[in-house]
C-alpha cells in the first residue's frame, strides 16, 4: 500500500552549523499528517518566497508558486529553495488508520505522546502498540501511547493495530528517532595538583544543536560524595587544594527537570607535596670558633606542611632528632660532615611524602689548633 511507508522524523535544524536548511511546516504539528485535518504545508528556505518549487511524489508539482498552500490530495511532499536546497519529505496520508507522532525533534526527557486514529476520526478500539515488532500493549478503549519521558531507547519503529468499524487494520509504520539533550560528560583537570595550588575540574559536555539553549545542571563528587552543585557552572574550583582533596572525581549533567542524568568516567586527583628544600644555619655565624665553645645547628625548610621531622647525620649517622642539633665543648671528635632530613608524612595512604636532605656542612678541627673551621659541600644527587 502507497500509505505503509516508513516516515523518518526531520529534525528542525535551520541556522545550526552555520548552513540554513530549507525546512517544509506542517499544520496541525503531527507526522505524517492526514487529509482530514485540512493540513497546510509552509516552505522556510532562503530566497524569497516566490522561488519556492513544489514536489509531490518525487514529481515536480507546482513552479515558482508561493510558500505554503492547503493540502487536498494524499502523498509525499517536498519543496525546493535555491539558496538552502530540498526540504526533508512530509506524509500526507489517507488511511484507515494512521499513528501520529508530533511533528519536531524528539529529544531525551520530553514529553511525547502518539496517537492512533481512524480516518475521518471514526472511533478505534482495541488498539495496540507495536514498537520493532515488540508488542507494548493496550486496552479496549485507549488510542494513545506516552512516551514520558523521552530516553533514547525509545527509538525505534513504531505502528498501531485496531479496530476501525467492523474490521482490523494496520497503521503505516513511523519511525522514531529520539535524540541526546547533551553528550556524556568527560572530566578534566590535572591529576597530580601541588598542595595549595589552585585546582580547577571541568565538565564537559555538548548540548544538542537541536536544543543548544537547554539549561544544564553540574554536580560533582569525589569518591561518590557530592563535593560541588548542582549548580549551572560545569567547573568545580578549589582555591587551595589540600591532602584531604585526593580521591576519584567524577561529575554528573541533568537536565534542568532531573530527568535525564549522565554521569562522566571517574579522574583519579592526588594532591602533591611541594618539592622542600632543607638548609642548616650554624649559630654562631661565623664559620670559625674557639675550641671549647658551643656550636648549634639550626635546620629548616622553607615549604611543606607541619608536623616536620628532623634527623641529623653526622658522617651518615644518625646522631639526633629535632630542628635544633647542640655541639657543645667542640673538639677534635665533632670534625666530619653534618647534613639534616626533613621529612612529612601527611594523610593515611602514604602517598603524599616529602623528604628533603640539606646540603652537607663540613665540620672540622685540626688537632692542636685553638680554630674550627666549618665548609658547606653541595648536596650530593
Amino acid at each position: 500500500m502507497a500509505g505503509k511507508v516508513a516516515l523518518l522524523l526531520w529534525a528542525q535544524t535551520l541556522g545550526l552549523a552555520g548552513a540554513q536548511t530549507t525546512q517544509l511546516l506542517v499544520e496541525p504539528p503531527w507526522r505524517p499528517a492526514v487529509l482530514w485535518d485540512r493540513v497546510t504545508l509552509t516552505c522556510q528556505g532562503s530566497g524569497t518566497a516566490g522561488a519556492t518549487t513544489w514536489y509531490k511524489d518525487k514529481q515536480q508539482w507546482w513552479q515558482q508558486g508561493r510558500d505554503h498552500f492547503k493540502v487536498t490530495e494524499r502523498g509525499i511532499y517536498e519543496c525546493y529553495r535555491p539558496g538552502s536546497g530540498f526540504s526533508s519529505p512530509v506524509g500526507v496520508f489517507d488511511d484507515e488508520l494512521v499513528l501520529q507522532v508530533p511533528a519536531q525533534a524528539l529529544l531525551e526527557g520530553d514529553t511525547v505522546t502518539l496517537r492512533c486514529r481512524g480516518r475521518h476520526d471514526n472511533p478505534v478500539t482495541e488498539a495496540r502498540f507495536y514498537q520493532d515488532v515488540k508488542d507494548l500493549g493496550g486496552s479496549l478503549t485507549g488510542t494513545e501511547l506516552s512516551l514520558s519521558p523521552l530516553q533514547l531507547n525509545h527509538s525505534g519503529i513504531y505502528h498501531c493495530r485496531g479496530r476501525v468499524g467492523s474490521g482490523m487494520s494496520m497503521s503505516a509504520a513511523v519511525t522514531v528517532t529520539v535524540h541526546d539533550l547533551f553528550s556524556v560528560p568527560v572530566l578534566e583537570g590535572p591529576p597530580e595538583p601541588t598542595e595549595g595550588s589552585p585546582l580547577t575540574l571541568s565538565c564537559l559536555s555538548t548540548p544538542s544543536p537541536l536544543r543548544p539553549r537547554a539549561p544544564l545542571l553540574h554536580v560533582f563528587y569525589r569518591d561518590g560524595q557530592v563535593v560541588g552543585g548542582p549548580q549551572g557552572s560545569p567547573q568545580l574550583l578549589v582555591p587551595a587544594v589540600g591532602v584531604s582533596h585526593s580521591g576519584h572525581y567524577s561529575c554528573q549533567v541533568r537536565s534542568e527537570e532531573g530527568n535525564v542524568r549522565k554521569s562522566s568516567a571517574r579522574l583519579r586527583v592526588t594532591v602533591r607535596m611541594p618539592v622542600a628544600n632543607a638548609t642548616i644555619t650554624l649559630s654562631p655565624l661565623a664559620h670559625q670558633v674557639s675550641t671549647g665553645d658551643n656550636v648549634t645547628l639550626r635546620c629548616s625548610v622553607q615549604v611543606g606542611s607541619a608536623p616536620v621531622t628532623f634527623t641529623w647525620l653526622h658522617n651518615g649517622q644518625e646522631v639526633a632528632r629535632g630542628p635544633l642539633l647542640e655541639l657543645g665543648d667542640i673538639d677534635v671528635g665533632h670534625s666530619g660532615t653534618y647534613q639534616c632530613v626533613a621529612t612529612n608524612q601527611l594523610g593515611q595512604d602514604g602517598h603524599r611524602v616529602f623528604r628533603a636532605l640539606s646540603p652537607e656542612l663540613a665540620l672540622e678541627v685540626t688537632p692542636g689548633s685553638a680554630w674550627l673551621t666549618a665548609a658547606r659541600k653541595q648536596q650530593e644527587r
